[in-house]
């Protein structure tokens, strides 16, 4: 009678349940920030799979085509099918190789999963996929335009105290400070630290940026403890400050990891704001330059011959009669015609046209006709 493995089960990973940690650490948020750090390796790995699952079957897929494409070429006995036919084994080879590689990936990856140990999320699977309860909704429950009206109220009225909030450095000047304005304690307030972050780092005030930074993750670790409690932010902050002042590295290093985390997404909406206001300002700048044809100076004088570049850099007419008898007389008025919609050149006409053709052949015979007149003086 074969005997049972029990060494599946030397390697659980369960930090939900657990109940031997510090006094002075947050238990619940502990075990959340625990649960969610694991979810999102559980998630990596599923994606990997995926990733593989997909590669492998797309590789099947060409070598599948690829097969076929030698199968048929086999049949031919065309001089060119007997040609195409080395090319297509070739790849044929290729392919095969390319199949084994990412079988061999994903036979790696299949006994990495077994390795892994088992946790709360493995260990068992849900009976229902869900629940319906007869209730009816929140009537009370704000809507977007209420949020937005309610956060710009609060701002209005607080502004200069959250600014305030979010310069201070030390936990007992920060603790006090909401002693004193415990109403500072609320989503509006993370958030407006949130936006004033990143408008620092608009203003590249890096340094200013990031004690503000730090202000924010403070009020969020507060909110965060609040909803873990199930109590009211502002009792509850108090709480927060005792943690966070006698806590042990590990609920410190939480805090860091959360501090760095939100510094580099602040530096990066930053970062696509300022592209976004630049490409704005191009834009504007470019709809200052449009030439009466429509047409972009900087794109026309960019997109000319060196030698006609040559003669608007020097402003040197003369020149320019030189380099436009040399050219090919279509390649000539094309360029003139844009050098006009773009208001690089401005055209003195001295015969009465109807239309632009007729403006730019003149353009361009008034070139020509001065460099003539040139040439005879």
């Amino acid at each position: 009678m074969s005997r049972i493995d029990y060494s599946v089960w030397d390697h659980i990973e369960v930090s939900d349940d657990e109940d031997d940690t510090h006094p002075n650490i947050d238990t619940p948020s502990l075990f959340r920030w625990r649960h969610q750090a694991r979810v999102e390796r559980m998630e990596e790995f599923e994606k990997k799979t995926e990733d593989l699952n997909k590669a492998l079957a797309d590789s099947r897929r060409k070598l599948s085509e690829a097969q076929k494409k030698v199968q048929d070429l086999n049949i031919s006995a065309t001089d060119d099918a007997k040609a195409e036919l080395s090319k297509a084994l070739a790849e044929e080879k290729k392919l095969k190789k390319e199949e084994r590689e990412w079988e061999k990936k994903r036979d790696e990856h299949n006994r990495e999963e077994k390795k892994m140990p088992w946790n709360v999320d493995t260990l068992s699977k849900e009976g229902f996929s869900k629940s319906v309860v007869n209730v009816k909704p929140d009537s009370n429950e704000e809507t977007e335009e209420e949020k937005e009206q309610k956060h710009k109220t609060f701002v209005e009225k607080n502004e200069k105290q959250i600014k305030h909030f979010g310069m201070m450095r030390r936990w007992d000047d920060s603790q006090k400070y909401l002693s004193d304005n415990p109403h500072l304690v609320c989503e509006e307030t993370a958030n407006y630290l949130v936006i004033m972050c990143i408008d620092l780092e608009v203003e590249e005030k890096h340094a200013l940026m990031e004690q503000v930074a730090h202000q924010t993750i403070v009020m969020q670790f507060i909110l965060e403890l609040a909803k873990s409690l199930k109590v009211d932010p502002r009792g509850c902050f108090r709480q927060f400050f005792a943690k966070i002042k006698t806590a042990d590295q590990q609920y410190q290093e939480a805090f860091n990891d959360e501090l760095e985390s939100f510094k580099e997404r602040v530096r990066g909406r930053a970062k696509i704001r300022i592209e976004k206001a630049m490409k704005e300002y191009e834009e504007e700048e470019r709809q200052k330059r449009i030439g009466p044809g429509g047409l972009d100076p900087v794109e026309v004088y960019e997109s000319l011959p060196e030698e006609m570049q040559k003669c608007f850099d020097g402003k040197d007419i003369q020149l320019l009669q030189e380099v436009i008898s040399k050219m090919d007389p279509t390649e000539a008025k094309a360029h003139m015609k844009r050098c006009i919609d773009s208001g690089l050149w401005v055209p003195n006409s001295k015969t009465d046209g109807d239309g632009d053709e007729k403006e730019e052949d003149a353009t361009y015979e008034e070139v020509k006709q001065e460099q003539e007149e040139a040439k005879k003086e």
